[in-house]
């Protein structure tokens, strides 16, 4: 695909996030393959670079199989997190802007070493100055927040919103990532309950794999970097009023949680 044509496919769906005006697919109209979706995405990421955005991390998504049935999408992708999209935890999720906004619950990773092409577990791990519990909130610019194509997804910038970090732990070499129950609650209602071993088999493997997608766009994961590893079990909509909470299991010595209200 042109450079002319990506430009303006991103400043599409640039416009259809900051006006919360939703666009049809892009695949509805144009023929796209990944390396067309990731230099859309891209080119989006520039756009709010101009703007005064910091790229301040990467998201994994469509890791778990409760997810990947969720969107009818198969494979993992990545998207890139600006400073802007970060919200304190105990803070406040705005609704203004938002178009159908989900949230799930995630494990993040602190890059505190670069990490380039293949790498093993052992590598990732090593390079980790921490880790904690997340809160990832997707809201695709789309007109269906369901049944549409990976290109679709990746040019969205993989439907990346906001998200919120719970307490960065050090500590984390004694503790089983691939086993973790994790636990979901709105107002103070269990609503997702699932196991980290739903994100990739391993969160640790799903920074191994991002670092492979990004090794095959001639880009790393950089120190100071932080790496959402990706949903343990399907999105829940969001509505004023809520309060979420994610509680996990060896790694919320304070649970992350956020309220939901319209400012």
């Amino acid at each position: 695909m042109h450079q002319e044509k990506i430009n303006a496919l991103a400043k599409t769906l640039s416009q259809a996030r900051v006006n919360a005006k939703p666009i049809e697919q892009l695949s509805k109209d144009h023929q796209l393959n990944i390396t067309d979706a990731y230099a859309i995405q891209e080119e989006g990421i520039r756009f709010r670079q101009e703007n005064g955005e910091v790229t301040v991390g990467m998201k994994m998504g469509l890791t778990s199989a409760a997810k990947r049935k969720q969107m009818n999408l198969e494979s993992p992708l990545y998207g890139v997190l600006t400073d802007k999209m970060q919200v304190a935890n105990d803070g406040v999720i705005s609704l203004n802007g938002q178009i159908h906004p989900k949230i799930e619950p995630e494990i993040a990773f602190f890059i505190a070493k670069d990490l380039k092409g293949k790498v093993s577990e052992e590598e990732v791990l090593a390079a980790c100055s921490g880790v904690c519990v997340a809160l990832e909130v997707l809201d695709s610019r789309y007109t269906q927040f369901k049944y549409f194509s990976m290109e679709d997804v990746i040019s969205d910038n993989s439907s990346s919103s906001m998200f919120i970090l719970g307490e960065k732990i050090s500590d984390f070499k004694n503790i089983n990532l691939s086993d973790l129950q994790m636990k979901m609650k709105i107002n103070g209602e269990l609503v997702q309950e699932g196991n980290s071993n739903a994100i990739s088999g391993n969160p640790v493997l799903s920074v191994v794999q991002l670092c492979e997608l990004l090794a095959e766009r001639e880009q790393y994961l950089r120190r100071g970097q932080v790496v959402l590893a990706g949903a343990a079990t399907a999105a829940v909509a969001l509505e004023k009023g809520m309060t979420i909470t994610l509680e996990v299991q060896d790694l919320s010595n304070l649970p992350v949680s956020v309220t939901v209200g319209e400012q």
